[in-house]
């Protein structure tokens, strides 16, 4: 099987995902706009072939590049996991006629507005939605939806440049920052827990699935740089809590014609107990979600996802161990690292429990929290009980402290 992967060095999940290719046996043939000499060894070591291109955002001469690669030929399969280049990825499987997500397939996944419409077709609760593509419009959609409501980027990922807005003079105040989004989806505001439904899907069958709390939810961690955001991969997601949000993630799965592959679902759970769809990508989750799901069952998920895609199996006995949080650590302060408060007592308390500690050393320059939520760095333990998890990380988002100077 050859698999051409995009981007196969970058971002930093990525040499992950191309060692699971080859450990299953397939050639990796990737394309990127990274210096070959720039690609982590790992992944060197792993390709089969590799071409680069200018530039990974120039869909039409990237398309015509791989198609004058002579190594083009031979390919069985395109895979991305990047949510950028989704689409190209489509434009690829079309031009090489190879399987997989063609374009109109993959545009609900990019498109918020397309997607909520495909998925309002079916039947499936999703927040009350319009398309906005001028200031005008704007203060439409927020009156007919009425406040509060949810400002995002129809291609968007994550929670970047997405804002909660209360009212008319907050609206006033938002709309010139968002003057280089081209298009945005002002949605109705769902006030309830958020959970991920993360799946590996075969031929349209859902292999594995991971549910993944946000403590606190994204839009708030992302507007408070003193919150130490934690994501928990649940090991109980049998509890009859989630099943509304279970049921609803295979829904979508279906009604949007996901063939295989990783998906990354995010999914509110209101205090009534009502199921809303937030969003899905037809990729993983990032800030290194997967390697929680590895430390949660004890299989390499990124392994299996490579033999999905490439021999369409999935050849795990599923058992889940563990519940695993990962906290999201932010310096006090600019410029480098200069001290970590409370690492010690966390270590001595909790060590048995810690099962990556990413946190950036002193004398390691800040990162900007905006653009990444891996942020200053992490840690990441696991426990089987989930209370005494919660407890845990919440002694470390409050007590271990990093400073900046």
């Amino acid at each position: 099987m050859n698999i051409l992967l995009l981007s196969p060095g970058y971002p930093g999940e990525m040499p992950s995902f191309t060692r699971g290719l080859a450990d299953v046996g397939a050639h990796v043939f990737g394309v990127g706009d990274q210096h070959p000499g720039a690609l982590p060894a790992s992944v060197r070591e792993r390709l089969a072939g590799y071409l680069q291109v200018r530039s990974l955002w120039d869909e039409a001469a990237v398309v015509e590049a791989v198609r004058r690669w002579p190594e083009a030929r031979r390919i069985d399969k395109v895979e991305c996991l990047w949510e950028p280049g989704m689409l190209l990825a489509a434009r690829l499987r079309e031009a090489l006629g190879v399987d997989g997500l063609g374009v109109a397939a993959t545009l609900p996944f990019r498109d918020k507005e397309r997607m909520k419409q495909v998925l309002d077709a079916a039947g499936l609760r999703t927040p009350r939605h319009v398309r906005c593509n001028t200031t005008a419009e704007c203060w439409d959609a927020a009156e007919q939806i009425g406040f509060p409501i949810i400002i995002k980027p129809i291609a968007g990922a994550g929670s970047a440049d997405t804002y909660r807005v209360d009212s008319a003079d907050e609206l006033r105040g938002i709309l010139p920052r968002l003057g280089h989004v081209p298009e945005v989806s002002v949605e109705e505001f769902v006030d309830g827990a958020e959970f991920t439904f993360d799946t590996v899907c075969v031929e349209g069958q859902i292999a594995y699935f991971n549910i993944a709390w946000y403590r606190p939810r994204p839009l708030v961690a992302r507007s408070n740089e003193w919150v130490s955001p934690q994501v928990i991969a649940l090991r109980n997601v049998d509890q009859p809590t989630l099943a509304g949000g279970v049921k609803l993630g295979h829904d979508v799965i279906r009604a949007l014609g996901f063939r295989s592959g990783f998906t990354h679902m995010e999914w509110y759970l209101k205090a009534d107990g009502e199921v809303v769809f937030g969003e899905i990508g037809a990729r993983p989750p990032g800030a290194h979600q997967v390697d929680q799901m590895n430390h949660a069952c004890e299989f390499d998920v990124f392994r299996e996802w490579g033999r999905a895609v490439a021999w369409g199996r999935f050849d795990v006995d599923i058992q889940r161990k563990y519940n695993v949080s990962t906290i999201y650590k932010r310096a006090h302060g600019q410029g480098q690292i200069q001290r970590i408060v409370g690492l010690d007592r966390i270590r001595k308390l909790y060590g048995e429990h810690i099962v990556w500690d990413n946190l950036l050393p002193v004398g390691s320059p800040r990162r900007n929290w905006r653009n990444t939520l891996v942020s200053d760095g992490f840690l990441m333990l696991r426990h089987p009980e989930l209370q005494d998890l919660v407890s845990i990380s919440d002694d470390i988002g409050e007590n271990l402290q990093m400073y900046a100077g």
